[in-house]
């Protein structure tokens, strides 16, 4: 079994105040990565890997999340092309590079390509992906090079409202 996690960055200052690739998390935003991540660890999930865009607040979201379920965030991998722009087929290919002994990886990024992904990697999320949302989406399978898109099953959908 193979677990995606995927994160759409926690609530962020508008566009405009900064240029797109700087833009900082909000309170609001730094309080429901906590919360969710809070939950996570609660849940018992653990991480082998992170893997993030590197604009701030996707990264910051990560780093709140690495530091609540005891992952180092130097660990971290940044990839240019989740902040860029990827197609499902790119992002499987990401997947399928993962090393075969990670069980559990989580990525943290941007809609609407996250929505896509999810909706893509499901055969349907059933809803959308507020800032922070959290899907978990298992794979019946025992490598990475064996995720396959709408074959995935959804584990659970976190949402920061779910916990206000």
């Amino acid at each position: 079994m193979k677990r995606v996690i995927i994160v759409r960055h926690a609530k962020s200052v508008p566009y405009g105040y900064e240029n797109d690739f700087n833009r900082n998390l909000t309170e609001r935003g730094e309080k429901d990565a906590t919360k969710i991540s809070s939950e996570l660890k609660q849940r018992g999930i653990k991480v082998d890997i992170m893997v993030s865009s590197p604009a701030k607040r996707a990264l910051k979201t990560a780093h709140i999340f690495a530091e609540n379920l005891g992952f180092d965030k130097n660990k971290i991998k940044e990839v240019k092309d989740i902040y860029d722009g990827m197609t499902t087929s790119q992002f499987l290919k990401l997947i399928h590079e993962l090393r075969e002994s990670a069980e559990t990886v989580f990525f943290f990024g941007h809609n609407p390509d996250f929505q896509y992904f999810v909706d893509n990697l499901l055969k349907d999320l059933g809803s959308d992906m507020p800032t922070c949302s959290t899907v978990a989406i298992d794979f019946d399978v025992a490598r990475w090079e064996n995720v396959e898109a709408r074959k995935g099953e959804k584990a659970f959908h976190l949402i920061p409202r779910m916990f206000r």
